[in-house]
């Protein structure tokens, strides 16, 4: 155990709180202070109302406050946007590029208002190009786009007089434009769709915070979108569609996904106000998997991190591996080293003695102890099948996971696929649940297109992503009792691409405490190898971690482009107070979620497994001392169970609820507080 000083814990935590911040957002020192030209998330996902086609989401201009005027944020006219596809693990570099281009006029530049008279200042419309031969040459495939306005309030938008009469849903809706290669494009301001603490991660790695209510740190804010449908069969290197697709993980249908912005070299402010750009373009941001240049890249590389491609990322392995390789975050996840340094982390554990034998600590061998052993033969571990990718050096526990997830993409081999079917061999062949791999770049998004879609209203729908899946292929009886390649609900979530409603803090988090890892049979510590039950303890409480934030604070929308409307100026987020105190209000998708939690109150319930065949451990944070009362009740409103009915301190508590007797259905297990207040809320699943 190393002796842990206050000045090296002030140090650790303060570390971390420099590198951990949301998604993309401000995440580099150059860029924060462009915020026209800084990514701050990319999405890739099957569209739910369409599953022929794959959307594009890549998103830009952080924290927008809606009642930001006069100057509202918009695009920049100086910046090339980007969404790059790689489809091709025979060809460099990307293969599709879209690149859009924003111009601005002020049509009453007499008056200091946005919007007068049906006039607009500041309106902006674009050109979207695609190359298809990765960026040698580009067409024109819409140009005069429509970005709508900011969404001021309703005097500058319906007013029929004084401004556009009309609404915003109208303008939203007379922006969505088809291209002439049969895109569906939308450019415009949204409300943010990415959600976490941002206050409790700042504040030391509070995440989740030991004291007080959690917060949406993006809760009210917006940020500027360009949104592509693009037919799978336009996306996929033979432009083969879906139903051509050999299995739900066909190999073929594997697509990188990554965004980027670029400045020209020089930048000339004029004597009369104005500004010139001339020179060679330069990239200033990139982004493709979320918060890699955020919690694992540290701060002194992240504006070298910017500058460079994905496929210059393995070119700077040098440079880079390591912070993959022995990821900072896993230091706060074990005891031998920083562990206490954060303890809302208590429940994250890296793997130190995995089926007694494999040490994944940083610095430690991890699996590299099998290199060129007959143990790894014919495996993606195998020198001979990838070579050195993935066993590079001793001392990398994590290139055999976090490597591949961020980097490389997860193959369809051994050992790669669940345990269920292992029979306690981790390396053994088990049950197929991902395959996104693509090897030919670096920090993508990696989404096989030929997984099908989860619909939002499915009672398994899980922003646990692909995590989700793998409990499911683990423990279910629907799944687990075959080994064989099944549709399995999740399997469409991220890190398999990248839904809206994932929730990537908690995933990728998860993620670095060895979930992976675990679903492939090297079990956390606290399993006895042999043993019939590799649920134990320590893998439940990684599993049933969260954050505190685990939905957006508004309903997604069903259709294209699937994101929320802009937060109104003159709306509830536009500079009024905000109550915390309620629940973000959700919508029926919301409420249909199944393995995943719905914003609590107070209490922050979150129940695993969710859904229950026999039994489930809720786990509660109690903000404050007091009386606490919990119940189960069915959908009629009765009482069937009350697993707490007492006094209690603050902190966390857990129960396991036996759910034997009750029938198949949803339930709602409720926290009760001081005074009859419900404090928390969570729906169950019993099948």
């Amino acid at each position: 155990m190393k002796t842990l000083n206050l000045t090296s814990l002030a140090a650790g935590a303060l570390l971390f709180a420099t590198t951990a911040t949301a998604s993309s957002h401000r995440e580099a020192p150059l860029i924060s202070n462009d915020p026209l030209a800084d990514n701050t998330d990319v999405y890739a996902f099957r569209c739910p109302d369409d599953p022929n086609s794959v959307m594009l989401i890549a998103n830009y201009v952080p924290m927008q406050f809606a009642q930001g005027g006069p100057n509202y944020y918009s695009f920049g006219q100086d910046i090339r946007y980007e969404i790059h596809i790689d489809n091709n693990i025979d060809t460099p570099g990307d293969d599709i590029i879209y690149r859009v281009t924003f111009s601005r006029v002020d049509q009453d530049p007499t008056t200091f208002f946005d919007i007068r008279l049906g006039l607009e200042n500041g309106k902006t419309t674009y050109t979207l190009e695609r190359s298809i031969d990765g960026g040698e040459t580009f067409q024109n495939i819409k140009t005069e786009g429509i970005v709508p306005p900011p969404n001021i309030g309703p005097r500058s938008i319906s007013d029929p007089v004084v401004g556009l009469n009309s609404t915003y849903a109208t303008l939203m809706s007379n922006a969505f434009h088809s291209t002439s290669t049969g895109e569906t494009v939308f450019c415009g301001t949204v409300e943010d769709p990415f959600f976490v603490d941002l206050a409790g991660v700042f504040d030391l790695g509070d995440l989740p915070r030991q004291s007080g209510m959690p917060k949406d740190g993006l809760a009210c804010l917006n940020v500027s979108t360009i949104a592509i449908k693009v037919p799978i069969s336009t996306l996929q290197k033979d432009g083969m569609g879906v139903n051509m697709a050999a299995d739900i993980l066909d190999a073929n249908y594997v697509i990188g996904v990554w965004a980027s912005a670029s400045r020209k070299k020089i930048r000339t402010l004029n004597t009369d106000g104005t500004t010139d750009y001339s020179g060679a373009w330069v990239q200033v941001s990139r982004l493709g998997m979320p918060l890699t240049n955020e919690a694992v890249v540290p701060i002194g590389s992240k504006d070298l991190w910017n500058s460079l491609t994905p496929y210059e990322d393995l070119a700077n392995i040098a440079t880079f591996g390591n912070y993959f390789y022995n990821p900072e975050l896993a230091l706060y996840m074990d005891d031998s080293q920083f562990g206490g340094a954060v303890p809302s982390f208590s429940a994250l554990r890296i793997q130190r003695n995995s089926l007694q034998s494999f040490d994944f600590g940083n610095g430690q061998d991890g699996l590299y102890g099998l290199k060129g052993s007959a143990a790894v033969a014919g495996t993606a571990l195998d020198d001979a099948v990838f070579g050195t990718l993935l066993l590079p050096a001793a001392g990398s526990p994590r290139s055999v996971d976090i490597w591949p997830i961020f980097h490389t993409g997860v193959p369809n081999m051994r050992p790669y696929q669940l345990a269920t079917g292992k029979n306690g061999d981790p390396l053994a062949a088990g049950k197929p649940f991902i395959n996104n791999f693509l090897p030919n770049g670096g920090d993508m998004l990696r989404l096989n297109m030929a997984t099908p879609v989860t619909q939002r209203d499915d009672p398994a729908f899980s922003s646990d992503g692909l995590i989700a899946a793998a409990v499911a292929g683990l423990t279910d009886p629907m799944y687990n009792a075959t080994a064989s390649l099944q549709s399995i609900p999740n399997m469409d979530g991220f890190p398999n691409g990248r839904r809206l409603e994932d929730d990537v803090t908690r995933i990728e988090l998860q993620a670095v405490s060895g979930v992976a890892l675990a679903a492939i049979g090297l079990w956390y510590d606290d399993y006895i190898a042999g043993s019939p039950d590799p649920v134990t303890p320590g893998l439940v409480g990684v599993l049933s971690y969260s954050t505190g934030v685990n939905a957006n604070d508004v309903p997604f929308s069903a259709s294209f482009p699937y994101m929320a409307a802009p937060r109104s100026g003159a709306g509830p987020c536009g500079g009024l107070a905000v109550d915390y105190t309620q629940p973000a209000v959700l919508g029926p998708s919301d409420m249909s979620v199944g393995v995943s939690e719905v914003e609590a109150l107070k209490a922050n319930i979150t129940a695993f497994p969710n859904p229950i065949d026999t039994r489930t451990t809720l786990r509660l944070n109690m903000p404050e001392a007091g009386h606490l009362r919990v119940e189960i009740r069915g959908v009629d409103g009765k009482v069937v169970a009350v697993p707490f009915d007492g006094e209690r301190p603050a902190g966390q508590l857990s129960l396991t609820v036996e759910l034997t007797n009750l029938a198949k259905g949803i339930y709602f297990a409720k926290a009760i507080g001081a005074e009859g207040k419900t404090i928390g809320a969570l729906k169950l699943v019993k099948n």
